[in-house]
């Protein structure tokens, strides 16, 4: 059974969400969309297309997920996690990641205009800073991420301490 918490909590990202979704949040996540089907046209950006379909679903509806890097998720590398990833990244914020911040920044500007907006502008700003490099991170609920972040520096803290 849920708790009243865990209730409230779902209920208030739910209406977050729909909030979201109507006062701007489509127009973002369709050009996230729009960058993927750029990239999956081009063949070679079908990796930059696979992740901005992912982040583009975000962008639809951010509250109560979370952005995370796959090597902190799972602990190991990847390709998206590597020099490779990194290249990409830089190559994805040349073609499409600027305008993608910019326009994550200006809606951010236009929700912290008023107090209401102010949730809605942080989440602007993280998805600001997603759009910079999205290759190599996936995108799952805060209890996964917070679950992922607390069992690495569990695992961390066991090693500063010199245990195996």
């Amino acid at each position: 059974m849920q708790t009243l918490a865990n209730l409230v909590r779902k209920n208030m990202r739910t209406l977050g969400n729909f909030l979201w979704f109507i006062l701007g949040g489509v127009f973002m996540g369709l050009c996230w969309w729009f960058f993927s089907l750029i990239a999956f046209v081009s063949i070679i950006g079908i990796p930059w297309g696979r992740a901005c379909f992912v982040i583009g679903k975000f962008s639809f509806f951010p509250f109560g997920r979370e952005a995370i890097s796959r090597q902190e998720l799972t602990y190991r590398n990847d390709i998206g996690t590597s020099a490779f990833g990194l290249l990409g990244n830089i190559i994805w914020f040349l073609l499409a990641g600027i305008w993608l911040t910019i326009g994550h920044l200006l809606h951010a500007i236009a929700c912290f205009i008023t107090i209401i907006g102010i949730p809605f502008g942080i989440q602007h700003l993280k998805l600001a800073a997603i759009s910079l490099s999205p290759i190599g991170k996936t995108i799952v609920s805060k209890e996964v991420a917070y679950s992922a972040k607390k069992r690495n520096a569990d695992i961390e803290v066991t090693r500063l301490r010199g245990g195996t």
